[in-house]
């Protein structure tokens, strides 16, 4: 048992706690509080990736009750890794919401540190119910974090969010009830060793709560055709919430990722593969659907929302496939994909801010401030969003297609993913064309001098994408090292319940 794994529940937890008592405060001390919090979380995530590359699995049994009976908290590499990708974003995020968007509302501050709360549980947790408690956690933060604002945009598409997910929370309950009335506990690695053991009689029901369960993914996931909800709940929400919700969706892939490898393995025969007779088309549509999205968006922040959804195909192709190098290219493109479109987010509002009243629609507009310096950044934005050579979307693309060549489905996969890339080279082709190169005089809508929002925080992510280019090798032997333990289910097992 290690104190280390629940340390990254517990920062945000107390973190926003005290932000809540201190509301009344000054400014200057909640953005303070909230940004020690996530750099601390940073640290944690180092540190515990750091104590689980060499296989170790740290486990923290709250209350000291033992697995299956009490609740679990398990850091292996994969729940390393989610938690350096997301405190990572969050920092940038939120050092941006400071820059002033943090004071449109009364609490952005402690919904922040919630929902970085809720985030870390889900990655930690080692049960379905407790999975479920922290979806909610982060889903109430974010209902609150989607209104950040106000406006009747906002305010609809808030709705529509909110009922959407209603109704994946219900079909989680269900789902979870079938699992404990059939085995009699929701622990996901005593769930993987009695699931190896289904009577033939049970077998039915067993796999209508596996695949309602992978509807409850799919939907958080944003995979077609439960992806409507994002681009209007996106597309209107504050930047730095947008920035922050680019790991939502990754929490749908890594609950699929993480059920399919510990409960559906050859181990349990009558579930083997269940997840991938699914995954792999509809991974494909919805990669389809959004760059097609992209493609005909009319303004940037939608833009963005489409190639997060885009990004969500890429990402469950590679998990879709199976295997050790599939899953290790997915692993390597699911941060450089969060980076990249959080910066697109972070940008579209300087780009909205400098154009006034135009906003970010793709309209001809007069030059904005310091439009150089945006449009180049732009430019990097694309290329690593298009996947072009040399950046990080390049090499993780490259990884998926050479794993995809040992798949029956390799045509399929290939053409999508070559014809996607087109098309997402011509949607941010547009966008900058008609941003930055067709400047004009508009009648009514006069060039804004710089706002408060400076460049610092987008440009932060960028070096980060930028960083998983020039270490390539180094991250994509990490995310091998994720591959494997995953692909050796027992090892979980056995940390949480023991020798026995």
């Amino acid at each position: 048992m290690s104190d280390l794994a629940i340390a990254p529940v517990l920062v945000p937890l107390l973190a926003g706690v005290l932000l809540l008592l201190l509301r009344k405060g000054t400014l200057r001390w909640r953005r303070g509080l909230g940004l020690l919090s996530v750099v601390v979380q940073v640290l944690l995530a180092l540190a515990l990736l750091d104590a689980t590359l060499d296989g170790a699995i740290l486990i923290h049994a709250l209350g000291n009750w033992p697995a299956p009976f009490g609740i679990i908290l398990v850091a292996d590499r994969l729940a390393a890794w989610m938690l350096l990708i997301t405190a990572l974003l969050a920092l940038f995020a939120l050092w941006h919401a400071c820059q002033g968007l943090d004071v449109q509302g009364r609490h952005f501050h402690v919904l922040f540190q919630l929902q970085l709360f809720g985030l870390n549980g889900a990655f930690l947790t080692g049960d379905l119910f407790n999975l479920f408690v922290f979806f909610e956690v982060l889903l109430l933060a974010s209902y609150g974090l989607v209104l950040h604002g106000g406006g009747p945009a906002r305010t609809l598409a808030g709705l529509h969010y909110v009922v959407i997910n209603l109704a994946g929370s219900a079909l989680f309950l269900i789902a979870a009830g079938l699992f404990y009335g059939l085995f009699g506990t929701l622990n996901l690695a005593h769930l993987a060793l009695l699931m190896a053991q289904t009577p033939e009689a049970n077998l039915g029901p067993a796999r209508t709560a596996v695949l309602l369960l992978f509807g409850v993914f799919a939907l958080k996931a944003a995979l077609l055709p439960l992806h409507l909800w994002l681009p209007a709940t996106y597309g209107r929400a504050s930047a730095p919430v947008a920035a922050l919700f680019a790991i939502m969706t990754k929490v749908g892939a890594y609950a699929i990722l993480r059920v399919a490898t510990l409960m559906l393995g050859d181990a349990a025969p009558g579930f083997a593969g269940l997840y991938q007779d699914w995954l792999l088309p509809l991974a494909l549509a919805t990669l389809v659907a959004g760059m097609v999205g992209a493609l005909g968006a009319r303004r940037l922040t939608d833009q963005a929302a489409y190639l997060v959804i885009a990004s969500v195909g890429t990402l469950l192709i590679a998990f879709g496939l199976g295997g050790r190098d599939a899953i290790a290219a997915g692993l390597y493109y699911l941060p450089h994909s969060t980076f990249a479109a959080a910066a697109l987010f972070l940008l579209s509002d300087r780009i909205a801010q400098g154009r006034g009243a135009l906003g970010d629609r793709f309209e001809p507009a007069p030059d904005i401030p310091a439009a150089p310096l945006v449009g180049a950044l732009f430019f990097l934005c694309a290329v690593l969003l298009a996947g072009l050579p040399p950046l990080s979307g390049f090499i993780g693309k490259f990884l998926l297609l050479r794993a995809a060549l040992a798949h029956p489905a390799w045509p399929w996969v290939l053409g999508i993913v070559l014809t996607s890339g087109l098309l997402g080279i011509l949607a941010l082709a547009r966008s900058g064309s008609l941003l930055f190169f067709r400047a004009a005089a508009v009648p009514g809508v006069a060039a804004v001098g710089a706002g408060p929002v400076t460049l610092g925080p987008a440009i932060g992510l960028l070096m980060l994408a930028l960083l998983l280019t020039f270490g390539a090798g180094t991250w994509l032997e990490v995310t091998t090292a994720i591959a494997d333990q995953l692909l050796e289910p027992g090892l979980y097992i056995q940390a949480v319940l023991g020798e026995g």
